[in-house]
């Protein structure tokens, strides 16, 4: 959590929440409390006024003190090439990322399985921000309701291979990994 120092080897973070749960702000800042070098890895594309200025928000709310790099599809090619020893990435985020692998007609499955192979072997710390959009109705329509059952597999493979699962709710941080298992007691 916040203030833990990296100390090497594989580990990443998974922070995920609702849309604006503070998800963002809480991986901000456990990136920056880090004291490591700041990188943003940004999934977004802008494509019209709203994403631009949400885009905007996100850059003044984060400040100055980091690199921005722009990688839409290839985040694993990006973690490989940026990963390294007293650098810290932010990636924000993969609910966009997996939006963006649909539009474009890649293997969602593969991209998943690449990046979740390749986390243990990064040679720096990575915060993952998703999104949870499995938490309302069930959408009325084919499209919406396979991009839920995609995300929420996508969240669970990211979150198998993270050291560290937080979930954020009105702006506060639940940790849920590690923890110890659930069990049965008498």
């Amino acid at each position: 959590m916040p203030g833990r120092a990296y100390s090497g080897g594989a580990r990443s973070t998974l922070v995920f929440g609702g849309a604006r749960s503070g998800k963002s702000r809480f991986a901000e800042d456990l990136c920056l409390q880090s004291g490591l070098e700041r990188v943003y890895l940004a999934t977004s594309v802008p494509f019209d006024a709203e994403m631009t200025a949400r885009v905007e928000s996100h850059k003044q709310q984060r400040g100055s003190g980091w690199t921005t790099i722009e990688e839409p599809l290839d985040i694993a090619g990006a973690l490989e090439t940026h990963a390294a020893p007293g650098r810290v990435i932010l990636i924000d985020c993969l609910t966009v990322w997996l939006n963006n692998l649909l539009y474009e007609e890649k293997d969602v499955a593969a991209e998943a399985e690449r990046l979740t192979q390749q986390m243990p072997t990064l040679q720096g710390p990575c915060v993952f921000v998703s999104n949870e959009v499995g938490h309302g109705i069930v959408p009325e329509n084919r499209l919406a309701r396979a991009f839920r059952d995609v995300q929420g597999r996508l969240n669970q493979d990211i979150a198998a291979a993270s050291a560290q699962v937080v979930f954020v709710a009105a702006g506060q941080p639940i940790l849920l990994k590690p923890r110890k298992e659930p069990e049965i007691t008498l």
